[in-house]
């Protein structure tokens, strides 16, 4: 497949929610809104009004907002497993006859159950049980989102945190692990497996090694090209390009690269405690890409020697999504207050720039985000994730002027995540890792008629 016939192979709806964002910022723009300011240490009222507490103790959402509960831990599925815990990334997808599809992350950990025997996967355990990490699909009806059937789609893998959606239809499921065969298990970690939509059952999970081993956390496809930008949810991460050599094909390899700073500029994005040093908000970086090499990386070094090579250091790079000629991810710790940032990276012909899009400076404005999406109106949608004893997690919305604003808050002792729009953009599905619970949120969205 040539990068034309690739960037051809968009679904209308695709291309409609891509066109919707690139349109909302330009609006913004046009009204002297200027993207990438650090916003004040106060918390901010939403567009939407403010939170009304939920009867069931589950989410908190602003007057005119419900949320359906359509999938829930121990559900039966039907290949004779029940709905596994730990619900983390999520991809939505329209398939040819109308149906809408969720193929969902589960974070499980090698000694975790997996909802049932699993038949078959990539790995096993020294027992020789198909460890549980993976994905499940959930068939949606469009008009109701009943759930008219769900089924393993991805087994024997450890700790499936994000990913991210492709063009052609399938979800990237990344591992944010990298134990070593041997450690209680046959095979490597640290691997990217891709989970075409329409699969109707387990896939044949195959590694595309070539994508690098590490500490995986998402996964965004540029259009356009097809290359895919990959984030490492480690205190010294990198960003990651991988250049397929086949557009829309990853099966076929490619070269991988790490971002870095040209003209000499300091390669430390974390900003922690420093003066006068690390990256200013809304500045535009230009880059250059480092290539690497060695990148099934069986001793975890990948990142450093990325950073020996001049790759920008990020603090915990988490979720990543792809907008009009844009992409958006956010760094769970990074910023002086180590309360999470938020950077754009430009795409296209002009060059790629990166910006410190935002960064919070009070708990009670962001508070350590995860997973993102951009919402067709050209919000930004982050799941928040504390590492606090006691947890207040919300769904923040960031408008394209850098403002944070609550939109949900969870009303239970765990995290948000798996974030993403229907393909019409009417409906928000939503993820409550543990235990899992996914959510299907409609209301009045700004910008929707």
């Amino acid at each position: 497949m040539n990068t034309t016939d690739f960037a051809a192979g968009l679904t209308a709806d695709r291309r409609a929610i891509l066109r919707a964002t690139g349109l909302a910022f330009a609006a913004y723009l046009a009204a002297g809104c200027r993207p990438g300011r650090v916003s004040a240490a106060v918390t901010k009222a939403s567009p939407y009004g403010p939170l009304r507490s939920d009867p069931a103790g589950v989410l908190d959402l602003p007057e005119g907002f419900s949320y359906q509960v359509i999938s829930r831990l121990g559900d039966p599925m039907d290949d004779g497993g029940t709905v596994p815990d730990c619900a983390d990334g999520m991809g939505c997808f329209a398939l040819a006859n109308g149906q809408i599809v969720l193929v969902r992350n589960h974070e499980l950990k090698a000694h975790h159950d997996g909802g049932g025997n699993i038949p078959s996967g990539f790995d096993s355990n020294d027992a020789g049980r198909i460890l549980p990490g993976g994905t499940t699909t959930l068939v949606l009806d469009p008009a109701t989102l009943a759930v008219k059937r769900q089924y393993r789609s991805l087994a024997g893998t450890i700790r499936n945190c994000a990913g991210g959606v492709t063009p052609w239809g399938s979800w990237l499921s990344c591992e944010e692990d990298v134990t070593l065969a041997g450690k209680g298990v046959a095979r490597d970690h640290g691997w990217i497996f891709e989970v075409p939509a329409d699969a109707s059952g387990l896939v044949d999970a195959q590694p595309l090694k070539a994508m690098g081993r590490f500490n995986h956390e998402a996964a965004a496809v540029d259009p356009a090209t097809g290359y895919v930008y990959l984030t490492e949810d480690r205190d010294d991460g990198l960003l990651y390009r991988f250049i397929p050599a086949i557009p829309g094909k990853l099966t076929a390899g490619g070269r991988l690269q790490a971002l870095g700073f040209a003209n000499g500029h300091e390669p430390d994005t974390r900003n922690w405690g420093k003066t006068g040093a690390g990256v200013a908000a809304g500045r535009q970086y230009p880059l250059r890409w480092i290539d690497l090499d060695n990148v099934e990386s069986p001793d975890d070094d990948l990142r450093k020697r990325g950073a020996a090579a001049g790759a920008a250091l990020f603090a915990r790079g988490e979720g990543i999504h792809v907008g009009e000629r844009e992409l958006y991810f956010c760094c769970t710790s990074g910023g002086a207050s180590r309360l999470g940032q938020i950077f754009r990276l430009s795409l296209g012909k002009a060059g790629e720039r990166l910006q410190l899009f935002f960064e919070s400076t009070a708990p009670d404005e962001f508070n350590y985000g995860d997973n993102l999406a951009v919402a067709p109106n050209g919000h930004l949608m982050v799941c928040e994730d504390q590492y606090t004893d006691v947890v207040d997690n919300h769904l923040r919305g960031i408008t394209p002027d850098g403002t944070a604003y609550p939109l949900a808050r969870l009303r239970m002792q765990t995290e948000l995540a798996g974030v993403c729009h229907s393909p019409d953009g009417k409906v928000l599905f939503l993820n409550i890792f543990r235990p899992t619970m996914t959510l299907a949120i409609r209301g009045p969205w700004i910008g929707q008629g």
